[in-house]
């Protein structure tokens, strides 16, 4: 289900209240660009900010849009939390709400072990009916499920169709194509090392830089899915230094500062996020006019 290059969406805001109206722009743009898939709700979306109405619109704007078209992109939900029990309830609503798949993190805050790592991804496949995407991100939770726990859980439930893998860990994502191989996607979370995996046996990323790029990087992976190694190498060292502006600060400072500058929505963030430093500025600035994109 989950190939190519989904975008994590941002969430726009004006005046401190959802944007909807810039939400809808955005994902049309994305959607004319040829993206493979939408994210609403993960970690660019700034999701821990938004209430569950919020949250609700923004996945039901998602998946309206998306139907809308003449290819139906599949819309990724994000709905995990570090409460099992919270997780199942958000799944099934997701569902509800018409999403293709739930993005599921591991546990944050918690710690849990690797078993409690695997009794968890079990609880909310035995309790759901959504295909899971397993989102690793350690950076961000204090814990990092480790392939032989992926593999365990992934040979047990079908429901477990990729995961997102954030770990910044190549070896990490070529263990687990090697347990796994096309039983489960594995998708980069990092675009700089969205080549590489492509390369290890991932199947696309979900990705940040995509949503002031996302032309660039959808056909940075059907470059390559189509042997044209050369086309994605060049697209890979062109989105390098894009990428790394964006990741100056804690994402999705600078892509929401990158989004601001572009005109697709205020580029306003919710605290805890705050909004980037002026060197960070314009240094996205400069490398949005190096790179010469055009909305």
């Amino acid at each position: 289900m989950f190939r190519g290059a989904t975008t994590a969406l941002v969430t726009p805001f004006r005046d401190g209240k959802l944007d909807v109206e810039s939400l809808e722009k955005h994902i049309n743009w994305q959607i004319s660009q040829g993206i493979d898939g939408l994210l609403p709700c993960g970690t660019t979306g700034e999701t821990p900010t938004l209430t569950q109405n919020e949250q609700d619109t923004v996945i039901a704007t998602a998946v309206r849009l998306a139907s809308e078209t003449d290819r139906k992109l599949p819309v990724l939900a994000g709905a995990g939390t570090n409460s099992t029990a919270t997780t199942i309830k958000r799944v099934n609503e997701v569902a509800e709400l018409g999403a293709d798949a739930a993005l599921v993190v591991t546990p944050y805050y918690n710690k849990p072990t690797q078993e409690g790592l695997y009794r968890h991804y079990a609880e909310v496949c035995e309790n759901t009916n959504l295909p899971i995407v397993i989102y690793n991100v350690p950076g961000r939770t204090g814990g990092n499920i480790l392939p032989a726990t992926v593999e365990r859980i992934a040979k047990k439930y079908e429901g477990i169709v990729a995961v997102k893998e954030a770990s910044g860990s190549l070896d990490q994502s070529t263990d687990i194509v090697r347990r796994l191989g096309d039983k489960v996607a594995v998708l980069s979370g990092d675009d700089s090392l969205t080549l590489p995996i492509l390369a290890a046996g991932g199947k696309g990323v979900i990705s940040v830089v995509s949503n002031i790029v996302p032309y660039d990087v959808a056909n940075m992976v059907r470059f390559f899915e189509r042997g044209d190694f050369v086309a994605a190498l060049t697209l890979h060292q062109k989105l390098f230094p894009l990428i790394k502006a964006l990741f100056i600060e804690t994402n999705p400072g600078p892509v929401k500062a990158a989004t601001g500058i572009l005109g697709l929505n205020s580029g306003d963030v919710r605290l805890p996020i705050a909004p980037v430093s002026e060197e960070t500025y314009e240094k996205v600035r400069t490398e949005i006019e190096k790179y010469g994109i055009e909305v």
